[in-house]
């Protein structure tokens, strides 16, 4: 996004540097950041830019009392408010579960310790699509026999977006109850469905007291490869792409797992876009982001979700597999923009998982 940005990351930290510190927090930059992870990845002195640098700036621009953004300011109050950036009633959380079709356990109602405790997060619990893909995963999960639970009503945000953001309090906040919730209970490790709160969960958790074993649904299911292997039964016949999230690759290395998972589902022929793995390019709904689609649009020419799809159509696949759940919203508005529609479908591996198990 630097190409669109007032000042460039580079830029901006020489300005900083030289003292002009109101025009940096006066221009578009801090808001254009994704945090895609692409500059600290490339960085030799390996500086946190896009988990440092921007927070800090956003954080600033709040301390000046400059105006927010309308969409993401609604969205930190519905987390205050409610737990989540939808604004939706926590009670609500675990109502996708009634319709999932098998035993989804509400660790409070079920008294005992677990094997797994599965932190399904925002989207997957609230936004249609991703309520879908849970009550998928929680047939997988029960065709492995995993014994699992969920916090149900209890869960709230981990705190992500309001992090990088700028809102520390808010996100401190978070963290403090997060805390004391998963204190409450007893569990050998922590999965989670958004490689965003995983990122949060494992990185910026230990630092402010929370330490807990915990890793991505795809690493999860990936080491279950040859118990899962017998099970997947149908053939899928696709050629298929996958998009490396940035929170799953640059920030922490699940490059190969989500890839393990796709090519052993029979039928499938997995192929690669231009830019993989390291060199992902981001889908644009990083960070704080998600929530400042309108502030971006109206100062960058081609969104990078589009960008993705379009090197994702150049493979020749008929499918776009992700493993975020931010991303087949994102890509699925980006195939009609781009022309795309009915020749390239977004699927998430859970679900590719889920019908080649004949599940769905």
């Amino acid at each position: 996004m630097g190409e669109a940005m007032d000042y460039a990351p580079r830029k901006a930290i020489k300005m900083l540097l030289e003292g002009r510190f109101n025009e940096v927090v006066a221009s578009n930059t801090p808001w254009l950041c994704v945090s895609c992870h692409t500059c600290a990845t490339r960085c030799p002195s390996q500086l946190q830019i896009s988990d440092g640098l921007f927070p800090a700036l956003r954080a600033a621009v709040m301390a000046e009392g400059t105006a927010m953004d309308q969409d993401l300011q609604k969205a930190l109050q519905n987390t205050y408010l409610y737990g989540n950036p939808m604004g939706i009633s926590p009670k609500k959380r675990a109502d996708w579960a009634k319709s999932a079709g098998v035993p989804v356990p509400i660790f409070s109602q079920l008294r005992r310790p677990v094997d797994v405790l599965w932190i399904v997060e925002c989207y997957p619990s609230f936004e249609p699509r991703g309520q879908e893909i849970s009550r998928l995963l929680a047939r997988i999960l029960n065709a492995l026999g995993v014994d699992f639970a969920i916090l149900g009503p209890e869960e709230r945000c981990l705190g992500d977006c309001e992090w990088l953001a700028g809102e520390r309090g808010l996100f401190e906040m978070l963290i403090e109850r997060n805390i004391e919730i998963l204190g409450k209970y007893k569990f050998r490790e922590i999965i989670m469905t958004d490689p965003h709160s995983y990122r949060t969960l494992r990185n910026i958790y230990p630092a402010l007291g929370g330490r807990f074993n915990v890793q991505p649904v795809v690493a999860f299911l990936a080491e279950r490869l040859d118990q899962l292997k017998p099970m997947l039964k149908k053939k899928l016949n696709a050629t298929v792409t996958y998009h490396d999230s940035c929170c799953l690759g640059r920030k922490t290395s699940h490059y190969e797992e989500p890839r393990t998972l796709l090519n052993a589902i029979p039928g499938i022929k997995l192929v690669e876009m231009i830019q993989n793995r390291e060199s992902s390019l981001c889908c644009g709904g990083g960070a704080s982001t998600i929530y400042l689609d309108r502030f971006i649009q109206e100062r960058v020419k081609d969104r990078l979700a589009d960008q993705r799809v379009l090197q994702a159509a150049a493979t020749g696949a008929e499918t776009l597999a992700v493993a975020c759940p931010y991303e087949p919203a994102r890509f699925e508005d980006a195939v009609k923009l781009t022309g795309h529609e009915g020749k390239l479908v977004v699927r998430d591996i859970i679900e590719l998982l889920a019908e080649s198990m004949e599940l769905a």
